[in-house]
């Protein structure tokens, strides 16, 4: 008899538990206040859960960008999805209302890094559910110095664009930039964070009395570093990161690697004699050289019927090729990347150093080498300014669509 009464109570609690937070069998469709739960606090990001056709896709909602991931699956209560162009997934158990599980993003060795996640239907706002009626002014352009855990800085500029106690913007490095952070102010404290499928960024910075912003900037679960900000309108970073060169050495710019299929491509084929050569080093991992061959796919289509190529070296997360060439491939169908993508390497810039030795040094992706008809290298440029920079996207897009211009018209050897 103690037994059955046991047993019945046992069974009425993981009733109760079970009503509490009921597993259903498919997600509710609507907007989710969705949290990645990094190192120095949640970092949320807005995300929609949509169907079209009786499929069921995400958007991930950061500031005026909507990122469409349409690999989504649902089975037996649980939802899986691949973020377009990336490795990096999300598995999550389906709730009445909510979503939980984790991200995993692949890293450096194909590592994963795991990151709790959890989704609530129906919240809407980002770090705060009430605005504060008296906010610190943040907007504008903010020269930022950056000074990870080993006491090594680097400098960065802070573009920040506020209403009320909404603020969005990026912050530009002289690699890239951090996308578009969307995030509130309360009273002196500022938080910004944004998750489009590659890279977690959580900021918490706070306005000193002398107007100075400061604080911490977390990447993922291994990355963090303190940031100390001042208004500066001219701030520029011109100057501010090393900038890679050919050799003294360096007679031409040549390279062989395999494409997704294991063919050996080089700059020498006759596909890219004669032509105006866009080399671009990259990985399918780093979101700015998702920016950049977003700009590059209609950029080649316009251009190429006047002589202009691109080809991709990839630096991937994987040493073993089948593994590194699946990735390209995913990312080529996601971004529908026409041009030849090369499996370069690892994705370390020190082995990227090792499979072009005619460079100085790879600091960073992605880095855009310009070749003329001659096969002369004309330009080495690390980084891109991506949409969420603003007009220091445009005059970018602008020069670089000028040189290759002017390029085009020159005659080759």
């Amino acid at each position: 008899m103690r037994r059955t009464l046991l047993r019945a109570a046992f069974v009425s609690i993981a009733l109760g538990i079970a009503a509490c937070n009921p597993r259903v069998d498919a997600p509710q469709v609507g907007l989710y206040r969705a949290v990645l739960r990094l190192p120095g606090g949640d970092a949320p990001f807005g995300l929609e859960v949509a169907q079209e056709q009786q499929q069921y896709l995400l958007y991930l909602i950061n500031g005026a960008e909507r990122t469409r991931v349409s690999d989504v699956k649902v089975t037996d209560g649980e939802l899986t999805a691949m973020f377009p162009g990336y490795e990096n997934t999300l598995r999550a158990k389906i709730n009445r209302d909510s979503l939980e599980g984790s991200v995993t993003l692949i890293k450096a060795g194909g590592k994963e890094q795991v990151i709790p996640f959890i989704a609530k239907l129906g919240e809407s706002y980002r770090f705060h559910p009430e605005s504060s009626t008296d906010n610190a002014a943040v907007a504008g352009t903010w020269d930022a110095t950056f000074t990870d855990e080993k006491g090594a800085t680097s400098k960065a500029i802070l573009l920040l664009e506020q209403s009320h106690d909404h603020v969005t913007g990026s912050a530009m490095t002289p690699t890239g930039d951090h996308r578009f952070l969307e995030g509130q102010t309360s009273g002196d404290e500022l938080q910004l964070s944004t998750f489009a499928g590659g890279l977690a960024y959580l900021y918490k910075l706070k306005v000193g009395a002398d107007g100075t912003l400061e604080g911490d900037y977390w990447q993922g679960l291994a990355s963090h570093e303190k940031v100390v900000a001042h208004r500066n309108d001219a701030a520029t970073l011109d100057g501010a990161g090393k900038q890679t060169t050919l050799r003294d050495n360096a007679q031409t710019f040549a390279f062989t690697f395999p494409d997704v299929d294991g063919k050996p491509v080089s700059l020498s084929d006759e596909r890219f004699r004669g032509k105006v050569v866009l080399v671009t080093l990259g990985g399918t991992w780093c979101p700015n050289c998702h920016d950049e061959a977003q700009f590059l796919v209609p950029f080649y289509r316009e251009h190429r019927e006047q002589g202009f190529e691109v080809v991709a070296l990839m630096f991937e997360r994987h040493g073993d090729f089948a593994q590194a060439a699946q990735a390209v491939r995913h990312y080529r169908e996601d971004l529908r990347i026409e041009f030849p993508t090369l499996i370069a390497g690892l994705s370390e810039t020190d082995e990227a150093s090792k499979a072009l030795p005619m460079l100085s040094h790879v600091y960073g992706y992605p880095t855009a080498i310009l070749v003329d008809r001659k096969g002369i290298v004309r330009s080495i440029h690390t980084g891109f300014a991506g949409p969420a920079t603003g007009r220091h996207h445009d005059e970018y897009v602008k020069e670089f669509s000028e040189q290759v211009e002017h390029l085009l018209t020159e005659s080759g050897g």
